[in-house]
């Protein structure tokens, strides 16, 4: 329906650059479209991601949970993930939705922080960085890899491990 009413202004339109700044108007005005409906999508990703969480929780038998993060030297094995760190930021970057990260930045940088449970999924997930969007973008690219990393472990034990992933990214 939009694309007529944008059609039919175009074709009235006799001067080429009016013709011009329709296009750019309608491109902008789907950009704009986009990031809305993107924005839709953050909230159901989120929300489902919640209900996972928490459908794995066992009220009645909640184990005692410590809040201090494994040192390197206590691990005899570090989580990792499938092909390795770069493999991780690559398929992050492939994932990445840059389209809705509006900024006048020509550089973007998050701190990624989550943890990596003892099944290897990974869970908490938050991005600390100056622009809303693109944190969030980075949250949401992180819960869509496709594969599970490897588990750390200590003496032969599975264990969560929290894990920071700096991103930067260039935009023009």
């Amino acid at each position: 329906m939009l694309n007529n009413e944008f059609k039919k202004r175009f074709d009235k339109e006799q001067n080429v650059s009016g013709k011009i700044n329709i296009k750019k108007d309608f491109s902008e005005f789907m950009k704009k479209m986009d990031s809305i409906q993107n924005t839709a999508l953050i909230g159901a990703l989120i929300k489902v991601k919640n209900r996972e969480d928490l459908s794995r929780l066992n009220f009645q038998n909640l184990p005692q949970i410590s809040l201090e993060n494994p040192t390197k030297t206590e691990l005899s094995k570090e989580a990792k993930y499938p092909g390795g760190f770069e493999n991780l930021r690559s398929q992050v970057a492939d994932l990445f939705y840059s389209d809705a990260v509006y900024t006048q930045e020509k550089q973007l940088k998050t701190n990624v922080v989550f943890v990596v449970e003892k099944d290897g999924s990974i869970s908490y997930v938050h991005a600390e960085g100056e622009n809303f969007t693109f944190n969030r973008q980075a949250e949401i690219a992180m819960y869509l890899l496709p594969n599970k990393f490897d588990p750390a472990f200590i003496n032969g034990t599975a264990v969560r491990y929290r894990f920071r992933l700096p991103l930067a990214m260039n935009f023009e």
